[in-house]
Order: C-alpha cells, then sequence, then structure tokens
C-alpha cells in the first residue's frame, strides 16, 4: 500500500466533478491498482500505519485522458512514456493507430480508449493519479494502475 498526498487533492479537474471538492493536505491510499481511500494525509496514516507515504508539492489529481495525436519520438516506447510524462494515463484509440503503439501503451498500464471517459478519482476505481506543480503546471508524478511510472527529478 502506497499513500500520495500533495498541497491539494481533487477528485476531478472540473469543479463540477464528483468528490467533495479540493481538500488541502489531501491524500489517495493506492492498493494494488485501485485507490482504497482518499482525504487528509494524517487521517490516512492513522487509517493505514503500515503504508509508504509519497509526499508530493503541488495538485495530486486523477491522471488525465490525452485528447490529441501521441508525441512523437522514435519509438513506440518512447512515445507512450512522453503521454506519462504530461500526465496522461489514458489515449483515444484513434490516436493510438498501430499495433506496436498499442503495445506500448499496454505494457506500460496506459488505458486505449474507444471514447473520452471522465478523469476522476473514486474509491475502488482504477489508481491513475497525476502531480502538478510549480509554477509552470508540470507534471511531477504520473500513477499508472497504481504504478509510479514517471517522476520528475
Amino acid at each position: 500500500m502506497t499513500i500520495h498526498a500533495a498541497d491539494e487533492l481533487r477528485y476531478s479537474w472540473d469543479d463540477a466533478g464528483p468528490g467533495p471538492g479540493p481538500v488541502k493536505g489531501g491524500a489517495v491510499a493506492v492498493e494494488g491498482d485501485r485507490v482504497a481511500a482518499t482525504g487528509a494525509l494524517e487521517e490516512l496514516r492513522e487509517r493505514f500505519p503500515g503504508a509508504r507515504v509519497r509526499v508530493w508539492p503541488g495538485v495530486l489529481g486523477p491522471g488525465l485522458v490525452h485528447l490529441g495525436p501521441v508525441p512523437d519520438a522514435p519509438s513506440p516506447r518512447e512515445r507512450v512514456h512522453a503521454l506519462l510524462k504530461l500526465g496522461a494515463v489514458a489515449v483515444l484509440a484513434e490516436y493510438a493507430d498501430t499495433a506496436d503503439l498499442r503495445g506500448a501503451a499496454e505494457r506500460n498500464g496506459v488505458v486505449v480508449l474507444p471514447r473520452v471517459r471522465p478523469a476522476v478519482i473514486v474509491e475502488a476505481g482504477r489508481a491513475d493519479l497525476a502531480v502538478f506543480g510549480g509554477e509552470d503546471g508540470v507534471c511531477l508524478a504520473t500513477v499508472c494502475g497504481g504504478r509510479l511510472v514517471h517522476r520528475r527529478r
């Protein structure tokens, strides 16, 4: 089990999405590839005392659905990694248009979607998270299916 925490937790990037709204000092407990719980960091530390805790600067929220062409790179693996560096954990099928690219997405846990779906954090849902921070809002970390797959150094 890992608890990911940040200065602020957002259940969706749209204020009208599910959840109670932004949580200062919020966190997401992840077990396997699922969200075990969400809330204030201290509450989750008490509830899961043996969990590993990763504290990120910035805003923690749902991983993104990439809505356009996959960034160009020399190999399908590098193209998928470019998505992860943007905080994306899903791509539309129309843009994952080769078997090599779909295979690289699958190996990295990136979901290939037939259509757009809302990016939200829900308990028992797949643990797809992204942390954005800094003055330029750059992606600091991406968690895809419970695995930390990108971390900016």
